[in-house]
């Protein structure tokens, strides 16, 4: 499976998080899986952290993907087509960049937002 984390999902598997269930422990733990992470993850971590809501940076998360064999998915032309294209759900730009980027690379999005459904993209819950 292709999986693309979206960002509360990178975070609660970096702070082994009990948010995290077993099927999506198990998904994200397999190696036969492709995992990413789309460069508005860290991104948004970044901003979060200079306004004082979190204590991670998106520096230290884009260190650590490495070592855990997830891949930094950057912004394409094609990437920003399909942003451009998707219908107004909910106004978060760092959940419709991962969206598109989950679109455009046909990617299923790891989430437990309720709403990134909405936009007919493949979703797995964290349960």
């Amino acid at each position: 499976m292709r999986l693309l984390l979206d960002t509360h999902v990178l975070l609660w598997w970096l702070q082994d998080s009990p948010r995290l269930g077993p099927t999506a422990r198990r998904l994200i733990g397999d190696s036969r899986n492709y995992l990413a992470i789309s460069i508005a993850s860290p991104w948004e971590i970044s901003v979060k952290h200079r306004i004082g809501k979190l204590d991670d940076s998106g520096a230290a998360v884009i260190a650590q993907l490495d070592a855990m064999g997830m891949e930094l998915i950057g912004l394409t032309p094609a990437h920003l087509a399909v942003l451009e294209g998707l219908p107004a759900h909910h106004r978060d730009p760092f959940d419709h960049m991962i969206i598109a980027q989950a679109k455009a690379e046909g990617m299923t999005i790891m989430t437990d937002d309720a709403i990134i459904p909405r936009y007919s993209v493949p979703c797995v819950g964290v349960e």
